[in-house]
């Protein structure tokens, strides 16, 4: 090797600051030889690490390089690096099953996304990263059991609608300190898109944010980049992905508030919002655990998935984003004729066809639909009248009707639906009109609240309960913070509200609310 070269490997990091190299070794150097041995100005795994889509055989595991997590090219050069990655049977990485290298290329702002294979199904494993001489935290993740295998219990959270500026991520930290989870199901809003503000304006008057975005509302890509970035230095946040390996699917807020197919809710043209998505989509995949085949192409990109475990549990996961119609009654809560509309879409044609093939052929004892909004039908209005959420399947009564019957019809076994979107938990049954319910429910469904949207909450409006009191197929409703746990074994689904005291100061405590159940061969929600 060139002298020069040896001497510029063997500069210390201090060195290499002080001659303005930040983050990467001197241009002069043979880019191979920068590659082999990168050297940062800060510590690059400032945003976790994660692991996704468990399978069998192994999972996806995630880390993004970012020593200046905030800055444009986040203290990166813009050049490929490489990452070593390591998975092991034990927490102290002596019995190491599988390892390689990724590359963390600057298309993809530095992250990577390694689909480890080979491994034991139903067994806890340990992963970690390393470039240069740094190293990142470790996480856990759990292989699926072999599909059909016989399985005795999954075990499992359901989290989303994570404001960053109103509360803090306490009941991620919570959900990471639970006994050993098989996985946790994020069904959306993982950011939020506006602007920075010191205060909001809630139902119950102006609040304090706890803490502020940076930066004005986002559209490029970045802008979203760095707006994952500061969710992702929060440290509960990390905790909670290091814990378990997650099914992540976006909802509105990822791109924007209210978002269907290429429409957003400003009447921007559908030409100009594509770029935008383009932009967001990219950022998501780049912040997410996900395999390649959900790699963007342009302004769009397939969320939409199913996972065995074992025979216990089939998991379809749903996107009721990128395929809706437009929001009816101009997204306007209330009623009108556009909710009836035959030709109104949620799933689109290929994915409602991949979901209901997945039904109708699915062995498992239990089959989850996880998806984002309401699939209960709920009058919003406890007087006389009638008031839909459009944004919910609510607004499109004919697309939730062809599901519904699919599962009737096919007599698809035990179907939970899994949602959030609200801000609130709810428990209720699913009925084709819940204003002329059948005697026996098609399904039913448990809605999970948010992480911190919404502020602190309270356990129950005086309106919600007179919405709970006009919807009788609606047995469990409250506003406070938290998540699910759903508990599956073949003989029942327990789902289990955990919920905060409190988001708006750190160190908030959790507790169990309600504790709902279905027995297998039921639809009818019982008191567990």
């Amino acid at each position: 090797m060139d002298d020069h070269i040896t001497r510029a490997l063997s500069l210390s990091r201090r060195r290499l600051m002080a001659a303005g190299l930040g983050a990467f070794l001197a241009p002069a150097l043979d880019p191979r030889q920068a590659l082999a041995q990168p050297v940062f100005a800060d510590y690059p795994f400032q945003l976790g690490v994660a692991a996704g889509d468990p399978a069998p055989d192994g999972f996806v595991i995630w880390t993004r390089l970012a020593p200046d997590p905030l800055a444009i090219g986040h203290g990166m050069p813009a050049r490929p690096v490489p990452v070593s990655w390591e998975v092991a049977e034990d927490e102290t990485f002596t019995r190491i099953v599988a390892k390689g290298e990724a590359v963390a290329r600057p298309e993809l702002a530095h992250a990577v996304h390694v689909e480890v294979g080979g491994l034991s199904p139903a067994r806890t494993y340990h992963y970690r990263f390393t470039s240069g001489a740094e190293r990142s935290l470790a996480g856990r993740a759990r292989t699926t059991p072999v599909a059909g295998a016989t399985v005795a219990r999954a075990r499992f959270g359901v989290v989303g609608c994570q404001h960053y500026e109103q509360g803090h991520y306490t009941a991620h930290r919570r959900l990471a300190e639970e006994d050993e989870l098989d996985f946790v199901f994020c069904y959306g809003d993982y950011i939020y898109e506006g602007r920075s503000a010191r205060v909001w304006n809630s139902a119950a008057g102006p609040q304090a944010n706890q803490r502020q975005h940076v930066g004005q509302e986002i559209y490029s890509l970045d802008d979203y980049r760095r707006r994952y970035a500061q969710y992702k230095m929060d440290a509960d946040l990390q905790a909670s992905h290091a814990a378990a390996a997650w099914f992540v699917t976006w909802d509105d807020h990822e791109i924007d508030n209210n978002w269907a197919a290429d429409l957003d809710q400003d009447g921007t043209d559908p030409a100009i919002f594509r770029l935008r998505q383009q932009s967001a989509m990219q950022a998501y995949y780049e912040h997410m655990p996900l395999r390649r085949s959900a790699f963007p192409t342009g302004a769009a990109m397939r969320l939409y998935r199913r996972a065995d475990y074992g025979s216990l549990l089939r998991l379809n996961l749903l996107d009721t984003r990128q395929y809706r119609s437009a929001q009816p009654c101009g997204g306007r809560w209330g009623t009108c004729n556009e909710l009836e509309r035959a030709d109104a879409e949620v799933l689109g044609a290929a994915q409602a066809r991949f979901v209901f093939d997945s039904l109708a052929t699915s062995p498992a004892q239990w089959n989850a639909i996880a998806q984002q909004v309401m699939m209960m039908d709920l009058d919003r209005d406890p007087g006389p009248g009638y008031m839909a959420n459009p944004d919910s399947w609510g607004g499109y009564r004919t697309p939730r009707a062809r599901l519904l019957r699919h599962l009737r019809d096919r007599r698809v076994a035990n179907p939970v639906v899994l949602t959030g979107d609200e801000h609130q938990n709810y428990a209720g049954e699913l009925h084709l009109d819940g204003r002329n319910p059948e005697p026996r429910a098609i399904a039913t469904e448990f809605v999970a609240t948010s992480i911190t949207s919404g502020g602190d909450g309270t356990d129950q409006s005086p309106r919600m309960a007179q919405i709970q009191a006009a919807n009788p197929q609606l047995k469990f409703n409250n506003s406070q913070r938290g998540y699910l746990l759903c508990d599956v074994t073949p003989e029942r689904w327990e789902t289990a509200f955990r919920v905060m005291d409190k988001v708006s100061a750190p160190g908030g405590a959790i507790s169990t609310r309600a504790k709902l159940a279905v027995p297998a061969g039921e639809t009818a929600i019982v008191t567990a």
